[in-house]
């Protein structure tokens, strides 16, 4: 992702082999551009538009035939149904219910596919962000889970949206790697045995 330099990407993996060197957890970052590509709902604002935009002519009891008016349809339908795909404009048609429920089941299925549910002692956690929704979860196994309080991620997430408001993506993650660390070190610390199970590197989808 372009606004993450690689010399930013190379300090979020030296964050991770540090935190990760005090604790028996594995810590995976992942940044998604969009969780979706949402490609009907966009689609279903043009098509009512289009449907809606005779209606105006009908009021002001303009004389255009049913053929011109259906040109008319095409032509809103076409236009807004490309303008809609544009993502600053897509993203403020899509219902922010729908948006956290499409972010989340992403954050879900590359829990499992970054392999997170594998590691010994199911000590995997995840750092999962998604751009467009503006929507980060901290995710831990179950492991990690029976050790560490309910809500002990909320501080790390605001710390998180306040520097990414700020623009400061790549301080936002290393910090919350910082973060995340320390608090596994303190329920979760490392054992003689401590092998590097997930990779270090930020994962960009």
């Amino acid at each position: 992702m372009t606004f993450i330099k690689d010399e930013d990407k190379a300090r979020i993996a030296r964050a991770i082999q540090e935190a990760e060197s005090r604790t028996a957890g594995e810590i995976v970052t992942i940044i998604a551009q969009e969780a979706d590509d949402y490609p009907f709902l966009p689609l279903l604002w043009a098509a009512g538009a289009a449907l809606l935009a005779p209606l105006p002519l009908v009021l002001l009891d303009l004389p255009f035939s049913a053929l011109q008016v259906y040109q008319i349809q095409i032509v809103v339908f076409l236009g807004l149904g490309l303008l809609s795909r544009w993502r600053p404009i897509k993203m403020r048609l899509i219902p922010r219910s729908v948006k956290r429920q499409r972010a989340g089941r992403l954050a879900r299925s590359q829990f499992v596919e970054q392999g997170l549910h594998h590691t010994e002692g199911r000590s995997g956690i995840m750092i999962f962000v998604s751009v467009a929704e503006r929507y980060i979860e901290i995710m831990a196994d179950q492991g990690i889970n029976d050790r560490v309080p309910p809500g002990s991620w909320d501080g790390i997430v605001r710390d998180f949206v306040a520097k990414v408001r700020a623009k400061q993506t790549a301080d936002a993650f290393v910090s919350a790697v910082e973060r995340c660390g320390a608090l596994l070190a303190e329920h979760f610390p490392a054992e003689p045995r401590n092998p590097d199970e997930l990779p270090n590197h930020l994962v960009e989808l």
